[in-house]
């Protein structure tokens, strides 16, 4: 085996101390199995494999990933898959980055509704983006949208919002032509913040009126009473919804690169962890209210696990959706239209194989030997005592 390095990661904290915080702390089946995959990932228990190098002949016997998808060590492999999807779909345009933010106060909600408050979460900010698009004064025409949930924010604690990727422009309602946005971006965010707002509140009205909505035990800080929507629509309107935009560099290669850094991205990666030392953990934040300044926390090891596991996805969960001539129905029809329109032949397109895309964000090749520098590591044999 490679020997292990010495720096502090995730999983060594959820080796020394997750049999603790199970003892001590509710834990559901979807934070068990993350819990599970991480602290196991790449040990005997994951079973193992043998590469080799096809110059120096170097063998290299390693154990396998957990390919949990909220492994820190796991992303790149699930990037590899990801961005061969993105290529199929990026137009020869500008794009822009479009950040969607949840004010804080639904963070109970959330906590006790996590799959149905990420679904309203993905349909109302989507659905904001597309209504706005098609209107006359700002675009008016069917736009595209990337959309990816985070739900942490840099200290750990619950910031649920979502990035899109959204191209500089738009298919016009007949089908008939390409509107262009312009260089900058083509809606106000004060319009989207508004519009999402209520797309938003009448979403959730809708699912209180159902019984679909399971009420908070503990939300005494808010001092809202989440059992009467009066109040808490009140609330929501006396509370800024905050609206992000931001161009994103022309060009294909940058796009993808740009934004696979959002999509594969879970809540805190090995390099941020700095210590764990007498049941403390320390990690590396960045403070966006204090000029974007780094700085380091720490926190108890129960409590750091606890942050951690609140970002555990729902079974099943979708994190990535495309909308608009994004949308799988119709990728065929009007974005293919869309690459005819643009009078650009998609398969010209400067792509970078998937590899040297993969080694731009990780920083290495990571089929070449490490000893030779030189040959191709292959695939052996699988399993092995």
């Amino acid at each position: 085996m490679m020997e292990k390095r010495n720096k502090i990661e995730l999983q060594d904290i959820l080796q020394t101390f997750g049999e603790k915080y199970k003892q001590n702390y509710l834990i559901n089946n979807e934070q068990k199995k993350a819990m599970y995959a991480i602290t196991n990932c790449r040990t005997y228990a994951m079973g193992s494999h043998v590469e080799k190098c096809t110059d120096c002949g170097e063998e290299y016997h390693l154990y396998n990933s957990c390919r949990n998808r909220h492994c820190p060590k796991c992303q790149y492999s699930k990037q590899q898959l990801w961005i061969k999807t993105l290529q199929s779909l990026l137009l020869p345009v500008a794009y822009f980055h479009v950040v969607y933010t949840l004010p804080s106060l639904l963070n109970p909600l959330v906590i006790a509704n996590k799959e149905l408050m990420y679904n309203i979460l993905l349909k109302t900010s989507s659905g904001t983006q597309l209504q706005v698009s098609l209107n006359p004064s700002y675009l008016g025409a069917q736009a595209g949208i990337i959309s990816v949930l985070h739900t942490w924010g840099q200290n750990l604690s619950l910031h649920p919002h979502v990035h899109m990727l959204v191209p500089g422009g738009g298919l016009s309602a007949d089908d008939m032509e390409w509107i262009p946005g312009g260089k900058k971006f083509f809606i106000p965010v004060k319009v989207l913040s508004a519009i999402f707002r209520a797309r938003f509140t009448r979403e959730l009205e809708k699912a209180y009126k159902q019984g679909k909505v399971k009420l908070p035990t503990d939300y005494n800080k808010t001092n809202i009473d989440y059992s009467d929507f009066k109040q808490l629509k009140d609330n929501i309107y006396h509370t800024p919804w905050v609206v992000y935009t931001k161009k994103v560099m022309k060009g294909p290669q940058q796009v993808i690169t740009y934004l696979a850094r959002y999509t594969h991205r879970i809540a805190i990666s090995n390099n941020r962890i700095k210590t764990m030392e007498e049941e403390k953990v320390s990690f590396n934040w960045k403070d966006y209210k204090d000029h974007n300044r780094w700085k380091v926390m720490q926190l108890d090891a129960m409590e750091f696990i606890r942050r951690f596991m609140q970002h555990v996805l729902p079974k099943g969960f979708y994190k990535i959706r495309y909308y608009g001539i994004y949308a799988s129905a119709n990728r065929k029809s009007k974005l293919s239209l869309c690459v005819s329109l643009l009078g650009k032949i998609k398969q010209a397109m400067d792509f970078l194989p998937w590899v040297e895309i993969v080694e731009l964000l990780i920083g290495r090749n990571i089929r070449i030997c490490p000893k030779c520098k030189q040959g191709i590591l292959y695939l052996v044999t699988t399993g092995f005592d």
